[in-house]
């Protein structure tokens, strides 16, 4: 396997070789947040004839949809948006081609990955609402991103629905908003981080995203504790990346939670 970064597609044309079979990515990336052009990416799979697999939990089927734009597979956390109430452990995977899903039913069936009646029954409950959850999330996310943008504590923010993230363009061409995730730098120290993180008391602590209710990580303590520090330093992931997961709660509370907190270090 061969670890490359998308953001410029030449590099992907210099790492392909004879024995390539797929490609696989998530736009946008955990916790950084990097936004892959799907379009030009699945363009140079087609024409190698190489698979394009596309890991979409952080924007859900509704605000992006990357069979539409090249992609031949498609994965989802169901227990992220799709279940949107933090109450399964489900994943999805969405195809097109007849070929490719006979194969990976097959599959299926004989792993025996096949969830229960009552998680459908859970992840169906969740779909319903799905548009109208990421809606209000997302406004929320955006009036956030605007007022930590400007905070004096904070060295940075991250988020591809500001216009100061490099490839907002992008993402506002190849999907229907931006998200409800937020990745913030802090100034200071670790130790601040953790003080900010433990301060919080709207936001659960917790390493999922896409509920009703608005969590909280740090990436090097969880999802990224076990990556070394020098390949952590060449992500951009540091020791003060807090990242934010936004719910369905009012901006006005959230944004006093977050105050309050950073006021603390």
């Amino acid at each position: 396997m061969d670890m490359v970064d998308l953001r410029d597609p030449t590099l992907l044309e210099k790492a392909f070789k004879p024995n390539t079979k797929i490609v696989w990515f998530e736009t946008p990336t955990n916790p950084t947040l990097k936004v892959i052009d799907i379009v030009s990416i699945a363009k140079m799979c087609k024409e190698k004839n190489v698979l394009l697999a596309i890991d979409n939990t952080f924007m859900s089927p509704y605000l992006q949809n990357p069979l539409e734009l090249g992609a031949d597979i498609v994965v989802h956390s169901c227990t992220k948006f799709i279940g949107g109430h933090s109450d399964i452990i489900m994943g999805a995977v969405v195809i097109n081609k007849d070929d490719i899903y006979t194969k990976l039913k097959k599959a299926s069936v004989l792993i025996g990955c096949c969830p229960g009646p009552f998680d459908c029954f859970l992840a169906t409950r969740g779909i319903k609402t799905l548009g109208l959850r990421v809606e209000r999330s997302q406004q929320t996310t955006v009036k956030l991103a605007e007022y930590l943008e400007k905070h004096p504590k904070i060295e940075k923010v991250i988020y591809p629905g500001l216009k100061s993230h490099p490839q907002h363009e992008l993402i506002m061409k190849q999907a229907k908003g931006a998200g409800a995730i937020i990745t913030i730098i802090l100034k200071g120290t670790a130790e601040m981080a953790n003080k900010f993180y433990k301060n919080l008391t709207l936001f659960g602590h917790a390493v999922s995203l896409g509920g009703v209710e608005s969590l909280v990580s740090i990436p090097v303590m969880v999802t990224h504790k076990l990556v070394p520090p020098e390949m952590r330093a060449k992500l951009g992931i540091t020791d003060t990346m807090v990242r934010l997961a936004i719910g369905i709660e009012d901006f006005e509370d959230l944004r006093d939670d977050i105050s309050i907190a950073l006021d603390s270090i």
